[in-house]
């Protein structure tokens, strides 16, 4: 753990009375404190072409009052910068005894959801860039026809410290190391790529020891030679099967953003007025839990000093939650979640999700497809967008295959699905038995700020959504 005050010539308890002089008027607030070491590897067509390392130290003070914020942040912890930003706060902020009702810290926890240790530290780098050529050199072997190969590694520890106004402190080391494999084969003048990836919070051995990259070499170079045979996708309304794991996003970006709590209380997502009601099949349960041991998405405690949880969001078609940080919860009168996070010291936290997935269901992929006379299989996404304002949204596949008859048929280039999410989650009629998790690369943008996050579901049957192809 980080001593975040060893070089500076303001100590711990100086710092806690700062905090403590600072916020004693203010319904909430906190001194964040972070030091983050990051590196990243990237080896393309056999060279290195690019490493890094970075350090990043410093502070976020905070003052809430009602639904107003208060924030200052510094890269240099010391006497003045303390200092400044407690100024700065005090200048900017508007007590009111009326609304000064303190609220209470967050309770504390033994659980510890991922290992201390800092996975940078746990390999050498003269032995991540052996590995990166070895993992060149059995992609090559693999098909004569892979003209370029591009492997990375991505490791980060962060070290968090959380003072709160009484001198309450919380603490919280998380470790994330992310590995991704991109080919680019070619096939009678044909050129097309697959891309396979995994991560989560724990060191590189789990992912790249005892030859386990293999599987993801594997699985990148599948989906070239997949797309390699695709043909033109076609357009319209049909029914779509969807497959487990990573499909989840979907779930993610046309549902999950709408259930954040800070959206809500402004009364600007679609569902801000729906609690307690049917939005979707009886079938559908969604939750976001962030006490998944090890996954990208989870924290043992959120920047805020709470801890995570599973939170029911919906429960067989109804909507029963929200996502909370600290503010949005007390102004909405509900309990924190779990869910208050920032991309770092620099930013305030604001709710965000963490692994969000739908349960299991009873049905199975093959009942599903059977159900589909004309219709699309989608396997995996790209990008896509989302209008939180009202859950329209547009995906585009990776890897995707035709419905004939009950069949899968030919894998499609160009599948793009099109809808909105308050519609889609009724229009689910089967849910599968076979949940997956994906394998951690998610990475979630709100407000300017990135989290890591997780994704999820089993395949499900969704009767009608618009897809945008590119056959004629």
């Amino acid at each position: 753990m980080s001593d975040f005050f060893y070089n500076s010539d303001i100590s711990q308890q100086q710092a806690e009375s700062l905090v403590s002089e600072t916020l004693h008027k203010c319904d909430d607030g906190e001194l964040f404190l972070e030091n983050t070491k990051s590196e990243s590897l990237l080896l393309d067509d056999g060279k290195i072409k690019n490493t890094s390392f970075d350090t990043s130290l410093g502070f976020g003070l905070r003052a809430v009052i009602e639904d107003k914020t208060a924030f200052s942040h510094s890269n240099i912890i010391s006497k003045k910068s303390l200092t400044d930003a407690a100024q700065n706060l005090k200048s900017n902020i508007i007590t009111n005894e009326k609304s000064n009702k303190k609220q209470d810290n967050p309770k504390r926890t033994n659980t510890k959801l991922y290992e201390d240790k800092n996975p940078i530290e746990t390999k050498s780098f003269e032995d991540k860039v052996e590995l990166l050529k070895k993992i060149d050199e059995y992609v090559r072997k693999k098909n004569p026809g892979i003209k370029q190969v591009t492997a990375s590694f991505s490791g980060e520890h962060q070290s968090i410290q959380i003072i709160k106004s009484d001198n309450q402190i919380y603490k919280d080391q998380r470790p994330l190391v992310r590995f991704n494999v991109s080919v680019m084969m070619e096939k009678n003048g044909k050129k097309e790529t697959g891309s396979y990836g995994t991560g989560g919070r724990k060191d590189y051995e789990n992912f790249l020891g005892n030859d386990n990259w293999q599987s993801i070499c594997d699985e990148a170079i599948r989906q070239a030679e997949v797309n390699l045979d695709s043909k033109p996708a076609p357009a319209g309304e049909m029914k779509v099967v969807l497959g487990p794991g990573w499909p989840g996003i979907i779930l993610h970006e046309a549902v999950g953003h709408g259930l954040e709590g800070d959206f809500n209380r402004k009364k600007t997502s679609a569902f801000h007025n729906l609690v307690g009601q049917k939005i979707a099949n009886e079938n559908i349960t969604v939750v976001d839990d962030g006490t998944i041991a090890s996954r990208r998405g989870s924290l043992t405690i959120d920047d805020e000093g709470t801890p995570t949880s599973r939170n029911v969001l919906i429960e067989k078609g109804i909507l029963k939650n929200f996502m909370q940080d600290r503010m949005n919860a007390k102004l909405m009168k509900v309990s924190p979640t779990g869910n208050g996070r920032r991309e770092n010291f620099e930013y305030t936290p604001m709710p965000r999700m963490t692994n969000t997935f739908m349960i299991n269901g009873n049905n199975t992929q093959d009942e599903m497809i059977k159900k589909v006379d004309k219709g699309i299989f989608a396997v995996s996404f790209g990008g896509g967008q989302v209008d939180i304002t009202n859950g329209k949204f547009v995906f585009s596949c990776t890897e995707a295959y035709e419905i004939i008859n009950g069949k899968i048929g030919s894998p499609l280039k160009g599948v793009t699905l099109i809808g909105n999410g308050p519609d889609i989650l009724t229009k689910v009629s089967m849910v599968g038995n076979d949940m997956k998790l994906d394998p951690g690369v998610g990475t979630c943008g709100k407000g300017g700020q990135w989290v890591p996050v997780g994704v999820g579901q089993p395949s499900i049957l969704v009767d009608q959504i618009t897809v945008g192809g590119t056959s004629l």
